[in-house]
C-alpha cells in the first residue's frame, strides 16, 4: 500500500510540476536576400528571429512550410537541419523558398507602397528535446510592412 501511494504521489507531483509549453514569439525578419532571379520563379533566403520565453531549451528537427501573403501562395519551405533553441533567449531559423513570379507580381504593388500585408505560414514542423521529437501543425499569420523606398 505504500508503494503505491508512493508512485501515485510521485505521478501527481510529476503532471503539477510541467507546465504547457509557451508558444514561440516571431521578433522579426534579418539577411533578406534573392539568391536567383528568374521570369518564371525566383529564390528567397531570410533568417527568422524567435524568441523561446520557456524555461527549457528545444530543438527544432525540420520545417515543411507553405507562406502565403494576401491570401496567395507566395512559396514552399523545407528545412531539414537540426537548431538549437535556447531557453528564454533568442534565435534565428534560416529559411530558404522558391516564389513563382506571377504570386510575387500580385502582391508588388502592397510593397512598393509599403502597404501592411498579411504574410500566413501553415504547415508542420517536428520540435524535441533530448532526441525525443514530435510533429506539431503550424498555422501563423502577422501583418507585416514591406517598403522598397
Amino acid at each position: 500500500m505504500r508503494k503505491i501511494f508512493f508512485v501515485y504521489s510521485f505521478v501527481v507531483m510529476a503532471f503539477l510540476s510541467c507546465s504547457s509549453p509557451k508558444a514561440l514569439e516571431y521578433k522579426t525578419y534579418h539577411n533578406f536576400a534573392i539568391e536567383k532571379l528568374g521570369f518564371d520563379n525566383s529564390t528567397i533566403r531570410l533568417d527568422l528571429e524567435y524568441y523561446n520565453p520557456n524555461n527549457f531549451g528545444m530543438q527544432l528537427k525540420n520545417t515543411d512550410l507553405d507562406i502565403f501573403i494576401n491570401g496567395n501562395l507566395l512559396g514552399h519551405s523545407s528545412l531539414d537541419t537540426l537548431i538549437h533553441i535556447p531557453r528564454r533567449d533568442t534565435f534565428s531559423i534560416p529559411v530558404k523558398f522558391d516564389i513563382s513570379m506571377q504570386s510575387a507580381f500580385k502582391n508588388a504593388w502592397y510593397t512598393l507602397i509599403g502597404k501592411e500585408v498579411l504574410i500566413r505560414l501553415t504547415g508542420k514542423v517536428r520540435v524535441g528535446k533530448a532526441n525525443v521529437f514530435m510533429s506539431f501543425p503550424l498555422d501563423y499569420q502577422t501583418k507585416q510592412t514591406f517598403s522598397l523606398f
